[in-house]
């Protein structure tokens, strides 16, 4: 490998690692990652497979980051992992037979709406108390919830965090960060299915992938701690900060 080939991998690996960090404790890391490929000289919708190939195993250090966390979490809400999966092909197969034009200019305005969602979850959660007599939607709801935004991950996954942080609230979940340990289960779900089949469609570049997924579970792993050490009230606010510069950012590149 020359020293231009080992830089390249370096900048991607580099990327990657802070994709799976942030993706552990907010969402948005596939901005960093997808990007950073696409300036490396991928094709974007070659970018966009390998990256969400080459990020999957940041899930696997994010979850078991928050290994104390994802045991408290009530064992039927990870039966909504199903809807990970399904909705997680469903995007992929979407994003290999339709143009992506029109869908990556609804990508900001959905990632802002995702992080209003996020913002307001407590009135919006209080309504649905008043009104339901329960902490939260239904599970039939919660399915559907939670396929559309698999839906969404598996096409493109920047904000697909913040989307799940902000649904599974509305589930009946108030802890923060099970929320983010459960996240991580239903992004591990959405990103495999999605990897599988953009492998199995040609679309990966694997120059990149290999030092990639070790750099992400690095950061997923090591983001899982720093959430649990500086408190649920600063990853919320993180949250809502990558939330709006997600957007911000996808908007300046739409416009």
């Amino acid at each position: 490998m020359t020293s231009t080939e080992l830089s390249r991998v370096m900048i991607a690996a580099t990327a990657a690692s802070l994709a799976g960090g942030v993706n552990s404790v907010a969402g948005g890391g596939m901005l960093i990652s997808f990007p950073a490929l696409v300036w490396l000289g991928l094709p974007s919708i070659t970018a966009n497979a390998t990256s969400t190939v080459a990020i999957w195993p940041g899930s696997l250090g994010s979850i078991w980051g928050f290994r104390s966390e994802f045991g408290q979490v009530a064992p039927r809400l990870k039966w909504l992992s199903i809807s990970s999966v399904i909705g997680g092909g469903l995007g992929a197969i979407l994003l290999r037979s339709t143009p992506a034009a029109l869908f990556e200019r609804l990508v900001p305005f959905l990632i802002l709406f995702a992080t209003i969602l996020f913002i307001a979850e407590t009135p919006i959660q209080k309504k649905i108390r008043e009104r339901n007599g329960t902490n939260g939607i239904g599970m039939t709801a919660a399915l559907v919830l939670t396929l559309f935004v698999a839906i969404y991950g598996g096409y493109f996954g920047a904000g697909m965090s913040i989307m799940m942080l902000s649904s599974l609230r509305f589930v009946g979940m108030t802890d923060i960060l099970r929320r983010n340990a459960l996240t991580s289960l239903f992004s591990l779900c959405v990103n495999g299915i999605a990897a599988i089949l953009f492998i199995s469609l040609g679309m990966v570049d694997w120059h990149y992938v290999l030092p990639m997924a070790i750099a992400a579970a690095i950061g997923g792993y090591g983001a899982a701690g720093l959430a649990r050490r500086v408190g649920r009230v600063v990853v919320r606010r993180f949250v809502i900060v990558v939330g709006l510069a997600v957007s911000l950012i996808l908007f300046v590149r739409l416009f």
